[in-house]
């Protein structure tokens, strides 16, 4: 007996029942990652653990891609990072002038550092941190890439200052050109009143 072909098509009428979904979604939610308004200046696969004190211990945060974002407006550069799948946040941070990156003990991929406040959980919290990457020449690049993004910023915080300077001498220039003007006007109005009072005294 020859075996039926299975992709031979039937001659009965196939049975294929069609059911409506209870609730239809109508439009895409869109999430938004804060992340819109800022350019990728560096990306590298990593891992990152965290210092915990109680215990004396290093603890996984995740595996992912750390990125330096900087803002399209400000410049102001942060490091991001997020755990792979889930894309939970797992480090959050400005980079500032003060951070020091110290080579882990024992390691040649990895670095230590401390931040003041990392945003990945609420409330922000002062953290001990350690990243690591695959091999050395990934390790010195992060670190070469961090610390252009320390002088980003730090070269915008040193223009803040200057430029509320500038806006003041500014001010006291237009201030300066304005009083003259004022006092001219002044002047003006004073005269007519001054001639006005010698004709009445004449008068009288």
């Amino acid at each position: 007996m020859a075996e039926a072909d299975a992709l031979a098509p039937r001659t009965e009428e196939e049975h294929d029942p069609h059911f409506e979904p209870v609730i239809k979604l109508t439009e895409q939610v869109e999430t938004k990652t804060h992340e819109e308004d800022e350019d990728v200046l560096f990306k590298m696969r990593s891992k990152l653990f965290r210092f915990v004190s109680d215990t004396s211990e290093w603890k996984e945060r995740g595996t992912g891609d750390v990125r330096l974002l900087q803002h399209k407006e400000t410049k102001k550069v942060r490091l991001v990072m997020r755990r792979d799948k889930t894309l939970k946040v797992c480090a959050n941070h400005a980079i500032s002038a003060d951070i020091k990156l110290q080579p882990n003990i024992g390691s040649d991929r990895s670095w230590v550092y401390k931040v003041t406040a990392d945003y990945s959980e609420s409330p922000p919290s002062a953290e001990t941190l350690a990243i690591r990457f695959a091999n050395a020449e990934n390790a010195q690049q992060f670190k070469e890439e961090f610390e252009k993004a320390q002088g980003i910023n730090a070269g915008l915080s040193d223009a803040a200052p200057a430029e509320s300077e500038e806006k003041k001498e500014e001010a006291a220039e237009e201030v300066k050109e304005e009083t003259p003007a004022a006092a001219e006007e002044e002047k003006k109005e004073e005269a007519p009143a001054a001639e006005e009072a010698k004709a009445e005294e004449a008068a009288e």
